[in-house]
């Protein structure tokens, strides 16, 4: 969970919100293990999602700055790292995990601590690195071979790695390896085939948490129907309606699952 900088003040955010958001929206029992400041209120945030959290001096912000030539981010404040000792003993056989790490936070190992969970991996936070000023661009992953190796499913977007080649790289490691591109749509690359899933044409408010959406989509919808292919098609159609409302607010409702699920999305294309 992270609080960002935006204009009207400080809101809550990060791949936990979205996820866990639309996790719930999918009719999941979700349960997000974080680290923040003791006074923010995360009920608030995630009504009917349970919250463990470690007490933190500081909650992870992040400042986002969005330019016709991408996104520029910057760090200014980073909550405790989380591992396996964080995680309620109880909460350690769920049907699906998300390991989302937004700032070098997330201990890599947890990828093979759920052997009996699907294991889906937004691995942003592992590609991260900030200057003394906060201000981030990529790095090498450096335990990519070994999540790559253990876990579900990978969801990631070429902004995230910076090179296309090691797009490719990680494609041919991982099970399933999803690559999203915003309004480009996704590929999603499973068994020796790839596939591309095109986006339909939205009026787009705000992008942030898009990517996120599209993970828990899928990741739920992969565990529902063991068919990436599927999973990918309902990923895109949420995460494209997800972008026409700013903020937590482009989550999902009850009638767009429903629609996606259905595949009549009930998205109005432009003209």
């Amino acid at each position: 969970m992270t609080q960002d900088v935006t204009p009207q003040g400080l809101v809550i955010g990060g791949t936990a919100a979205f996820a866990a958001r639309t996790a719930r929206a999918l009719g999941c029992r979700v349960g997000v293990v974080t680290s923040v400041r003791a006074d923010l209120d995360l009920n608030s945030a995630l009504p009917g999602v349970i919250c463990h959290s470690l007490p933190a001096e500081a909650t992870t912000t992040f400042e986002n700055v969005y330019t016709p030539s991408g996104r520029r981010q910057a760090v200014r404040a980073v909550a405790k790292r989380l591992d396996l000792a964080a995680i309620p003993a109880q909460w350690r056989r769920p049907a699906i995990v998300h390991l989302g790490p937004v700032a070098q936070e997330v201990d890599p190992a947890l990828v093979v601590a759920f052997p009996m969970s699907l294991v889906g991996v937004t691995p942003q936070g592992w590609l991260r690195r900030w200057d003394e000023r906060g201000e981030v661009t990529t790095c090498v992953w450096t335990r990519a071979e070994a999540v790559l190796s253990q876990a579900t499913a990978v969801v990631l977007s070429p902004e995230d790695v910076g090179d296309e080649v090691a797009l490719a790289e990680y494609a041919r490691r991982a099970h399933i390896l999803v690559v999203t591109r915003g309004a480009a749509g996704s590929t999603v690359t499973w068994a020796g085939e790839s596939r591309h899933f095109p986006a339909p044409s939205v009026a787009e408010v705000d992008p942030t948490g898009a990517g996120d959406v599209y993970a828990a989509a899928f990741f739920v919808r992969l565990y529902e129907t063991r068919d990436p292919w599927e999973a990918a098609r309902f990923a895109t159609c949420l995460a494209a309606l997800s972008v026409t409302r700013p903020g937590l607010q482009g989550t999902p409702t009850s009638e767009e699952v429903a629609g996606c699920r259905s595949g009549d999305g009930g998205i109005k294309r432009e003209t």
